[in-house]
This record gives C-alpha cells, structure tokens and sequence, in this order.
C-alpha cells in the first residue's frame, strides 16, 4: 500500500510545516524596541529645540507645542500602524518557508525598514501633499488646516486598525488616499461648492492607477515568473513546500533573504513617505518660523534665487504684457481651484514672481526672513509653484523655450525652498515604521502564509512574489507614485498559487477584494465626517 504524500495531503503540510509564531520576545528584542523608541523621542525633541532657537524666536506660549506634540504623536501613530499592518507580508514568505526564524525576521525587516526611509527621496512625500485642497495647504496653521491633518491620519488609523484587527491586508496607501479625498470633499461640500471641486483628480486619477494596476502586475507578474522558473530551473527543491521545520537549502535561503529585505526597504522608502509629508504639513503650521523654509539654503543661493525670479518675471511680461490684476494671489488661488486659461493669469504670475523676488532680496537670505513673515513668504512660493505646474500640465499657455526655460528653473528654485524634509523627521518616521513592524505582525503573516492558498507555499512561490513586489515597489518610489506593499505581494502570492495549479482560498479572496473595494469609500466617508466635526471644535 503506498504512503500518501504531502502534497496530497495540502492541509497535513500545512500543518506539519507551519511556523511556530508564538514566541515571546526576547531580551534582546525589547531592549532594542525600547531603546530605538527612547533615542527617537530624545532626538526629536532635541531636535525641534534646536531648529526653535536657530529661529530666534522668543517662546511666549507653549500652545503651538501641544498642538505640534499632539499632531506628531498621531503621525506617527500612523506610521506605527502602517509598520505592522503592511510590512507583515514582507516577511511572510521567509517566515512560511523557514528562511528566517519569526523574531530574527520581523526585527531584520524593521531595520530595513528603517534604512529604507532614511534614504528615502522625498518625492512620494510631495506627490501625497499635492492632493490636499490648495486652500486648506496655504491655511495649514489655521484651525481647519489643523481639522484636516486631525482627520485624514485619525480616519487611516481607525481603518488601519479595523483591517488588521479582522486579519485583512488592506492597503495604508489606499486608507490614506481615500482619507485625503474625503476631507477635500468635506471641505468643498461645507463651502458650498460642488464636492467634486475640491480634489485635484487629475493627481488622484494618476495615484488610483497606481493603486489599481499594482496588483495586477503582481498577480501577472510573479505567476510569470514562477512559470519561467519552472521552465528554466529544474531543481525539484525550489517547488517543494517546507518539510517540517526544516530550512532551505542555503542558496534558496539566501534568495528568499534577499528579497524580503528588499521588500522592507522599497515599503520604508516609499510608505514612510507619507507620513513625512504630513508631519511637515504640521511643522509648517504650527511652527513657521523654523519650518516653512528651507533655512538650509546657502546665501549665495538665495541671491541667485532673486536673480531667476527677476528674470522670470522679465521674461512673463514679455510674453504678456497685460498689467497685473489688483491682487494676484487671488487670481492665482482661484485658477488653482479650477485650472482655466484667462487673460490675468500670466500677468498675476508675473508679479507674484516679482514679489517674491524682492522678498527675498530684500532680507538677503531665507534664514534672515522674521518670522511674523515666514508663512506669507512660503505661501506665495506654494501658490507660484502650483501655478507653474498646472500651466504646464494643462498646457494651457504657449510660452516661447526661452521664457519656458526660465520658469522651470525658477519653480525649480521654488520647490528647493519649500519642498524639503529635515534629517530629525526623517529619523523620526523610520523609527516609528521599524518599531511598527516589530509589534502585532501575526495575524496579517497567518493571512498570507496560510489563508490564500490551498497549499503550503512552496519557495519559489515565496521568492517569486517577493522579487515582484520589491520591484513594483522599488519602481514606484523612482516615479513618486504610492503604491500598495499590501496588494501587491497578497496578489503576487496568489498569482503562484494560480501558475502553480494549488488553487486560492475562495473565501479569502473574497475578503481581500472587499478591503480593496470598500477602503476607498470607507476613508473618504470616515475622513470626511472626522473633519466636519472636528471643524466644529477647533
């Protein structure tokens, strides 16, 4: 009588070959995690302090640093959140393949996560701001900017939370999308505008395919390549599930290594994004003086910076020789909101340019603007920076290469004045994201290495979905497009599921593709109704 195998027993593999994650951790591990957490809020303060005193402001209330300690702590509850929600199914498949032990695994991706976003670009952060309603950026210090930080990271926690609670991978990219959607709405709704007017959806639509094409490519992808390496690769090892507890064979191992910490690293440079975005947000408005501008930028630059500015503005006379409207920040604020060519608009970009220019001439150096003036000054770059881009996005002026040149190098000049991120948040971001990973992994690594499936993943199963989805990933941070960590291995492992024949766990598709399909409204709908309330209290 012949002895069944494993294989054709899937749930006895299952079984036999699980992990063993119940374990506690251990000393090492928690003075790490406590360790890393005291540096992180030692560094942040000393270095919030330090950025206060360079800006010679006289401290006269401590409101502003409750608000800022209030609205820090909920940023980086997010990121926090967002370490063991997403980063779970990076070490899923080392863990499910016993590549790496499950303590030893979810602390190496920490630390990948880490180093991820501290070498992160920078362009994600930006691309998530330029979601937000113009108005509500230019007014981030104001009570409603503050109801729309408040209720975008209050909504994504909250669903975050719900999501992992019920062992569901849904995305943080997708939670926080639709919280940014919801609040832009909200706020149109309450002014009495039409909903649709108060996101800029052209962005939106660029981050929804994103979101909406990254599963794809990895269900596609990673089933190609595992059918590829069927083809290419005839070392029976690499298809066989775990025997027990016993590891890979070393070049496996070292394969399915790799692209776990490669997976950990592309999540920490393209996530940890978003929280660096919005903690600047709150930087900028709720301390002005040290945040709104790049005080980095040598006084040499500034001068050059006047220097294009007047060029510009020479240049956009030419080209329109119209006198300036009456108030050109008005008229700049008002085609930012719905982007339409008018006869004013090049004129009142002209003398924006021009104001700004002499700004800065005038006090020589960024870091010598008071600080009473600090929020105008950058509010004026913001404002002549979308201007720019929507001008060229829409192609809606015709300017001649020369006067093109000049205004690119000036929003250029723009964007290094406003768009940059200190080294403390950087820090700050990277540690909340690595200690997140460290903390409540469990149930979102049983729902990928057990729950899509029929069968025990196999390690070219693991390696496939991991190579996938840290080049989907890796590829979006170099084009600043935030993608899903989530979706995209979650549908890469189901993609080798599917090439490999072993089939896929109905009921957990079905609950995949409800987070994917009810995260977006739900966002919306929770940021939504947070910001209306919490407009009321502030």
């Amino acid at each position: 009588m012949a002895t069944p195998s494993l294989a054709s027993q899937p749930h006895l593999a299952q079984r036999d070959a699980r992990p063993q994650l119940a374990h506690k951790p251990g000393r090492a591990t928690l003075v790490l995690f406590f360790g890393l957490l005291l540096a992180g809020i030692a560094y942040t303060a000393w270095s919030l302090k330090q950025d206060v005193n360079a800006s010679g402001t006289v401290i006269t209330t401590v409101t502003p640093f409750l608000l800022l300690g209030l609205a820090l702590l909920i940023a980086l509850g997010f990121e926090f959140v967002n370490g063991f929600h997403d980063t779970a199914n990076a070490v899923a498949t080392v863990i499910y393949t016993n590549a790496l032990p499950a303590p030893i695994a979810v602390v190496w991706s920490g630390l990948c996560n880490l180093l991820g976003v501290l070498l992160s670009s920078g362009a994600v952060a930006f691309g998530i701001i330029a979601l937000l309603p113009v108005e509500l950026i230019l007014q981030v210090g104001s009570s409603a900017g503050f109801a729309m930080v408040f209720a975008l990271l209050l909504a994504a926690i909250i669903w975050n939370l719900g999501t992992w609670w019920l062992g569901l991978p849904a995305s943080s990219s997708h939670t926080l999308i639709g919280s940014i959607i919801g609040v832009g709405v909200a706020n149109a709704l309450m002014h009495g505008r039409d909903g649709t007017s108060g996101v800029d959806w052209a962005q939106a639509s660029k981050v929804g395919y994103a979101l909406l094409f990254s599963p794809l490519i990895g269900f596609a992808c990673a089933a190609l390549l595992l059918l590829a390496l069927r083809a290419l690769v005839k070392r029976q090892a690499l298809y066989q599930a775990p025997q027990g507890q016993t590891p890979p064979p070393w070049w496996i191992r070292g394969v399915l290594i790799l692209t776990c910490t490669g997976v950990s690293f592309a999540h920490g440079s393209n996530d940890g994004q978003k929280g660096m975005g919005l903690i600047m947000l709150i930087l900028v408005g709720t301390l002005p003086m040290a945040y709104a501008l790049n005080k980095t930028m040598p006084n040499e630059q500034a001068l050059q910076f006047s220097a294009v500015a007047e060029v510009t503005r020479q240049a956009l006379v030419r080209s329109n020789p119209q006198a300036p409207p009456a108030d050109p920040r008005q008229t700049l604020t008002a085609f930012i909101g719905e982007p339409k060519a008018s006869p004013q608009l090049v004129p009142a970009l002209a003398a924006l340019t021009g104001m700004i220019g002499e700004e800065v001439k005038g006090y020589g150096s960024l870091k010598r603007i008071p600080a009473e003036a600090m929020a105008n000054v950058r509010n004026d770059m913001y404002l002549t920076s979308e201007a720019i881009r929507l001008i060229e996005k829409n192609r809606l002026v015709a300017f001649d290469a020369d006067t093109h040149s000049h205004v690119q190098l000036f929003k250029t000049q723009l964007d290094d004045a406003t768009r940059y991120i200190p080294l403390w948040v950087k820090v700050a971001v990277a540690i909340a994201l690595g200690l997140g990973t460290m903390v409540g992994w469990r149930r979102i690594v049983v729902t990928v290495g057990e729950k899509i499936g029929k069968t025990h993943l196999s390690y070219a199963q693991g390696a496939s979905a991991e190579v996938v989805a840290m080049c989907t990933i890796g590829a979006a941070d170099m084009f600043g497009l935030p993608v899903s960590t989530t979706h995209v291995l979650s549908s890469g492992v189901a993609g080798t599921m599917v090439a490999n024949g072993s089939g896929i766990q109905k009921r957990t598709l079905f609950n995949l593709l409800m987070a994917w399909v009810l995260t977006l409204p739900a966002a919306m709908l929770l940021a939504g109704s947070l910001y209306w309330l919490l407009s009321h209290i502030f």
